[in-house]
């Protein structure tokens, strides 16, 4: 079972986000908005389920899985893409 990360968090800096989305070939226009948000994380943790929300003024965020199987990330309305992940 992973660390418990249950919890309300504030984001306080964010290094290197820019180049982050640069090299994902985030379009420019988003990258400037994203770049200005400091996007608050909930997250709710039963055992390896997780539910973690990221709430900012520009979209919020729902990403649901079970730590260790693999899910499909739906990046729609950031750079489009689907994406299978694993954590």
């Amino acid at each position: 079972m992973p660390a418990d990360f249950n919890g309300y968090w504030k984001m306080i800096s964010n290094d290197n986000f820019e180049e982050y989305l640069k090299a994902l070939d985030v379009n420019v226009a988003v990258r400037k908005i994203a770049n200005l948000l400091k996007p608050d994380k909930e997250i709710l943790q039963n055992g390896d389920h997780m539910i973690i929300k990221t709430l900012s003024t520009f979209r919020n965020y729902i990403m649901e899985f079970d730590v260790g199987k693999e899910f499909e990330e739906d990046l729609a309305g950031v750079d489009d893409r689907k994406c299978m992940v694993s954590i």
